[in-house]
């Protein structure tokens, strides 16, 4: 390792250790575990995207592509520091376990992608599965880790940093979020409108489908259950995975079943079908995933109005997400108190073009009136640009606070 590139992880490390073990962040995990045990707590708020990009924070130094990576982590951790929201930094770095999986293919078929060259540009997804036949050609997955590669890279890092951050190794299965929610990656082997299409010409070849994904994922996660591959670093929530019910996120623990660990699923490939067909082409084969966790969180991006009466099946479940396009009054109607609602405001009309305080403080006014009386969290994601201004998530986390304040609301 060079020198420099060393010297450089090394100083990025030592500010991020100071963040988190700053006294706020006890703060933040007693707000958390209190809001996601349905427990009185201040709305908090979760900037989970902020154009990074664009930031001129964002260029790194490093020679080696391989710390260049950490190095990125680093000073991710320390912009987004500034923004004084309700985020938890933990005083860790993770390294993920090499996870041996098909050349082709978590599900042994590549799948390919129609556009540019451009990384920021939209893609149309070249399905590989373009006739019923080909889901012949589909693999059932394995839990395998690559031990070598694994210990490599962590002593690599080790190397370079361990003596200052305990090094994480994050061994639990590539099944788990987006390739474990079924619909994600049922869109990219079938193509969504396709998907669509089945649920009316061919129901039957769809569900057998569905049951070879959900069998597959639950034998990956029970695999890596038994080698004792899932840990408390594996919590997944779209939030801060901190409750009163279960473990802190901890590095390097012991193994743990999956009844010790928050889950999140959600299906945005589904967001145009109706709530009968989301019931019985999506989330009776997500319920037998989801269930194995303790507490699970769902949605994403998708408008759950018309569907929060069928995720009541899900015996585990404890946050809903709150997306741009749902009907928030609607939502926070039938949500209640019974699980905390995670509402997202649109990022183009907080963050992304614009920037108007005045526009942000009104829809933050409509929607948290909306859900007075809720268990409340604000989430700010899927931020793809904010103009190059580097100040404008830190000025949109004021004034939500601000809000707040004025509404004196309390979940």
């Amino acid at each position: 390792m060079k020198k420099a590139d060393r010297n450089i992880l090394r100083d990025l490390a030592k500010k991020y250790l100071e963040i988190c073990n700053a006294e706020v962040q006890i703060q933040r995990r007693n707000h958390w575990r209190a809001q996601n045990s349905l427990k009185p707590a201040p709305i908090l708020i979760y900037v989970r995207a902020f154009a990074w990009q664009e930031m001129p924070e964002s260029r790194c130094l490093c020679e080696d592509a391989f710390y260049r990576h950490y190095e990125d982590f680093f000073r991710n951790m320390l912009f987004r520091s500034t923004f004084e929201d309700d985020f938890i930094f933990e005083p860790w770095l993770t390294v993920d376990a090499a996870c041996a999986t098909h050349p082709e293919g978590i599900w042994g078929v590549k799948m390919g992608w129609i556009g540019g060259d451009d990384p920021r540009g939209a893609k149309q997804i070249d399905p590989p599965i373009k006739s019923p036949e080909d889901i012949e050609r589909l693999v059932k997955p394995r839990h395998e880790i690559d031990e070598k590669a694994t210990a490599e890279k962590t002593a690599r890092l080790a190397d370079a940093i361990g003596d200052l951050i305990t090094i994480n190794i994050d061994r639990a299965p590539i099944f788990r979020v987006w390739n474990a929610d079924i619909s994600t990656r049922l869109g990219h082997l079938r193509g969504i409108e396709q998907m669509m299409w089945d649920m009316m010409d061919r129901p039957q070849w769809l569900h057998e489908l569905l049951r070879f994904m959900r069998d597959g994922i639950l034998q990956v996660q029970e695999q890596a259950e038994k080698a004792g591959d899932w840990a408390l670093c594996d919590h997944q929530n779209q939030a801060m995975p901190y409750s009163e019910e279960l473990d802190d996120p901890a590095p390097n623990s012991p193994p743990v079943s999956r009844n010790r660990l928050w889950n999140f699923c959600a299906s945005q490939e589904t967001t145009l079908v109706g709530p009968d067909l989301f019931d019985e082409f999506m989330l009776q084969y997500q319920i037998p995933i989801m269930e194995k966790f303790a507490l699970t969180a769902y949605g994403c991006c998708e408008d759950l109005t018309r569907k929060i009466g069928l995720l009541r099946k899900v015996p585990n479940l404890r946050r809903i997400a709150i997306a741009p396009t749902a009907d928030v009054a609607k939502c926070a109607e039938q949500i209640g108190t019974d699980y905390v609602l995670s509402y997202r405001p649109s990022p183009s009309d907080m963050v992304g073009y614009d920037f108007d305080p005045r526009r942000i403080r009104s829809i933050l006014k409509r929607d948290l009136e909306a859900c007075r009386g809720c268990h409340v969290d604000i989430t700010l994601k899927d931020v793809e640009t904010v103009q190059g201004d580097p100040t404008r998530v830190r000025k949109w986390v004021q004034i939500v606070r601000s809000v707040i304040y004025e509404m004196q609301i309390l979940s």
